[in-house]
């Protein structure tokens, strides 16, 4: 080990690469969203052509990121486009709200919904003891940063055994909606436009809600330094992973809304389980057990990847330097794994996270719109730069202007929301000004006796530099 360098490896490939866009996308959301989107458009080809919408939406905003990761292939995804694109003071902004509010929340949510998943087929007719709850999802955040930070190579075979369990949960799904298609299951088809809301905001939060089921098609460029032949294989692994999503999200959906109904749909907290004892005879055990499974894949995916970006930001000087340490035995960057681990836990305090994931999705929203726009500036600002992979510009446009649509809507529907967002992402700019501009001596001598403590807490050094 003695002759080893200092820096995480390049092993992930192809699949890799695709179970880790897949396992972060196929989390809850298809589990939870069908209902919202339905509810707010109102009609069966309404909701159906929301979902159709925002594949297509990620797909163009997945294909502008190809180029982005192939042409500043460093890992980091949003953060490192931003700091590349727009400045250090954008950059900032954007973790300040990653680290301390989307990822921990996010991380948080996830091992609730498994915790719930969990329980609730063991014990049916119990009321689940919101203590227990949360017991379990702390257990589970800790052992998956545990093996996240132990072996990477271990924990990405674990994400392609999630990845084929998720897909075979919704094959299930889909095969079984068929089934009960081709046995005339087909009414609730019929005038399937009836109802269809006319309200722009309703549909916006529809498309937000169907948005949100596809997010995760950009985590896999946070590791671009980690894959084989960043080159090829990012892209391929986009261009694979989207398709093939947008297609089963259409067809899960249909066979949601065959099986169940409008009103079945409408009426249910399960969906996938309420579809299983509906359609799938004895299959509908297997079914909780399979929801558990991808959302826990899915959350380990979030744990891998999110701490990348920490790691990119502290290497840039924007976070504490500890956080751009990598452990030497492991070479997995392990106290940003520990950093938004302990964040993740204290977001499992609170009794409610709503009010606070609803102000951060408008947020998260921008960012990522600012981040997309980024393709959009560098080919105005730097025309020369090598593009290995060169996007046609009507793709990133039609992103950024339908997201920007998108972000006007809540501002008029939500404008206590927006605000909050808007503030707790400008709170970050003394912080900025006064611990990243211009760190005060002290500060820098408390944080230099801090991190070398944890060095040897954490067995960890900072990456050697490319000679």
């Amino acid at each position: 080990m003695s002759n080893e360098r200092v820096k995480m490896r390049k092993q992930l490939g192809l699949l890799e690469g695709v179970a880790i866009i897949l396992g972060i996308i196929f989390g809850s959301g298809i589990f939870i969203s069908p209902k919202e989107v339905l509810e707010k458009t109102g009609s069966v080809w309404g909701a159906l052509s929301v979902w159709a919408a925002c594949g297509v939406l990620a797909t163009l905003g997945a294909m502008s990121y190809a180029e982005l990761g192939t042409t500043l292939a460093q890992s980091g995804g949003d953060y490192h486009y931003i700091n590349e694109a727009f400045g250090p003071l954008p950059a900032f902004l954007y973790l300040w709200d990653a680290n301390l509010v989307f990822v921990p929340s996010t991380n948080a949510i996830m091992s609730l919904t498994f915790a719930n998943n969990l329980l609730e087929p063991i014990f049916p007719n119990c009321p689940i003891d919101p203590l227990s709850r949360k017991l379990i999802a702390a257990v589970t955040i800790c052992f998956l940063t545990f093996i996240n930070a132990y072996d990477v190579r271990f924990t990405t075979r674990i994400q392609n055994v999630f990845m084929f369990t998720k897909i075979s949960a919704l094959v299930i799904i889909i095969v079984g909606g068929i089934v009960w298609m081709a046995g005339g299951g087909v009414e609730h088809f019929d005038n399937g436009w009836v109802g269809t809301k006319t309200s722009v905001s309703d549909w916006s939060v529809a498309f937000y809600s169907g948005i949100f089921s596809y997010s995760g098609w950009n985590y896999l460029n946070f590791m671009t330094e980690e894959l084989r032949d960043p080159f090829v294989n990012l892209p391929r692994a986009i261009y694979l992973s989207l398709p093939l999503v947008t297609a089963i999200y259409i067809l899960a959906n249909v066979s949601y809304l065959a099986v169940l109904g409008p009103t079945g749909v409408r009426a249910t907290e399960a969906i996938a389980v309420d579809f299983a004892v509906t359609a799938l005879g004895w299959l509908k055990w297997a079914m909780p057990t399979l929801v558990a499974i991808a959302i826990l894949g899915g959350l380990s995916v979030h744990i891998m990847t999110s701490s990348r970006m920490c790691f990119a930001g502290a290497r840039n000087g924007h976070m504490p330097e500890l956080l751009a340490h990598i452990n030497v035995k492991c070479m997995s960057p392990l106290p940003s794994l520990v950093f938004l681990m302990l964040i993740s836990l204290l977001m499992l305090i609170p009794n409610n996270l709503t009010s606070l994931i609803t102000y951060c999705t408008v947020v998260e929203s921008f960012f990522t719109t600012l981040s997309c726009s980024a393709v959009l500036w560098l080919r105005y600002k730097q025309p020369h730069l090598v593009r290995p992979i060169k996007v046609s510009l009507w793709m990133p446009i039609v992103f950024v202007t339908v997201c920007v649509v998108l972000l006007v809507v809540p501002i008029v529907s939500e404008p206590v929301a927006v605000v909050a967002g808007a503030l707790m992402t400008l709170a970050g700019v003394p912080v900025y000004v006064l611990f990243v501009r211009s760190e005060p001596k002290i500060v820098r001598e408390v944080s230099t006796k801090f991190t070398h403590l944890c060095q040897k807490l954490f067995l960890s050094a900072v990456e050697d530099k490319e000679e």
